[in-house]
């Protein structure tokens, strides 16, 4: 899908349904656990856990959105359960990212594996040489989190895929604006609408996407069955916050990569990651297969000493774990026990100014 392509399907993502007269503009709230239902079971709509008219127009939007059926879920992790329990069993192999999302290996681990679902792990890196044979499910997280790791999606799902394998990618580092795995040949996607679709730091919920029914009944039959449903007024805010996601994005992107380019040439830090940059392992990978590089840096300054002196020196930019808000955030993600340096700092560029936020950067690394 090309710029111009994904820009009509946008706006046809915000036109959203056509609207009679007297009809309210913002979409309603529906706070209800049950349904006026006489006779027969019949309709759309027939209990609270199964179904939601605030959930049918997010989930419109979204599957406009991505060009297949989205599904909704109160968070991110609840996404990635839906498709861990939907599509594998015992018996089964998963190769998870060892680089990605900590709490994606945690779920696996502590609750897959005691069902005798193999879970294994590979460098992002790494995946387009490792052996796929055997797996039911591969998981791509591309850019991986927190180091920004790329790995060839079309190539790994295409080989996956000759394998008899599923592939799942987390694309919320990237968001749907950013990447687009399904067009790559991804079976689903995964996105944690809290961090940048979202976009405001107020709300939990995720979706997945997928252009198979079969995959898409799935996890649609997890959600209903174990009550892993996201509330009207959240799917209400996401849906909110989708108005504006590509302002936002556009923005975040562009002073992402402006202030990357900056800080690498800056004396006091010793290395930025990011996949706009010249000098990212995978940028040539990164510009033919990410519409944008993205809103989040690596920032490498020399201990953890320095980064902590870094951090709570800067005045617009707030100290908090997750990403993708319109404040900018970062954090030494080392206290996490995540496998980087001590004074490597996740940054999230938020939608400031950007030279009032690049002064801020310079003063708070004079002080390091």
């Amino acid at each position: 899908m090309d710029a111009h392509d994904l820009d009509l399907l946008w706006a046809h993502t915000l036109h959203g349904h056509a609207r009679a007269p007297n009809d309210p503009l913002g979409t309603p709230i529906v706070p209800t656990s049950m349904y006026h239902l006489p006779g027969d079971p019949a309709g759309s709509h027939q209990y609270g856990r199964w179904s939601n008219p605030t959930w049918d127009a997010l989930e419109n939007a979204l599957t406009s959105l991505e060009s297949a059926e989205a599904v909704i879920f109160p968070s991110g992790m609840a996404a990635v359960a839906a498709v861990f329990f939907s599509t594998l069993r015992a018996g089964d192999r998963v190769l998870l990212p060892a680089d990605g999302y900590y709490t994606t290996r945690a779920l696996a681990e502590k609750f897959l594996a005691p069902l005798a679902v193999r879970v294994e792990s590979c460098a992002t890196a790494d995946l387009g040489r490792a052996e796929l044979s055997g797996y039911r499910l591969v998981w791509i997280e591309s850019p991986s989190n927190p180091m920004l790791e790329l790995a060839d999606i079309a190539a790994v799902t295409r080989r996956a895929h000759a394998e008899g394998a599923l592939v799942a990618v987390d694309n919320t580092t990237a968001s749907p604006l950013g990447q687009r795995p399904l067009a790559l040949g991804a079976d689903l996607v995964v996105v944690s609408d809290t961090k940048s679709v979202a976009g405001h730091s107020d709300v939990l919920l995720g979706h997945v996407a997928t252009a198979r029914a079969e995959l898409a009944a799935g996890v649609r039959d997890w959600r209903k069955m174990a009550g892993a449903i996201a509330g009207p007024f959240e799917a209400w805010q996401v849906l909110r916050g989708l108005q504006t996601f590509e302002v936002r994005f556009e923005r975040m992107c562009a002073s992402a990569h402006t202030l990357a380019t900056r800080l690498q040439s800056h004396p006091k830090v010793h290395a930025v990651r990011y996949p706009g940059l010249s000098d990212h392992p995978a940028h040539e990978l990164a510009r033919t297969q990410m519409r944008r590089s993205g809103h989040l840096l690596g920032i490498t300054l020399a201990n953890k000493t320095a980064a902590e002196t870094f951090l709570s020196s800067c005045r617009l930019v707030r100290q908090s774990t997750s990403f993708g808000g319109v404040h900018s955030s970062a954090e030494r993600r080392a206290r996490w026990g995540d496998a980087v340096a001590e004074g490597f700092i996740r940054f999230s560029v938020g939608c400031e100014p950007i030279e009032p936020l690049w002064r801020d950067l310079e003063n708070a690394l004079e002080s390091v």
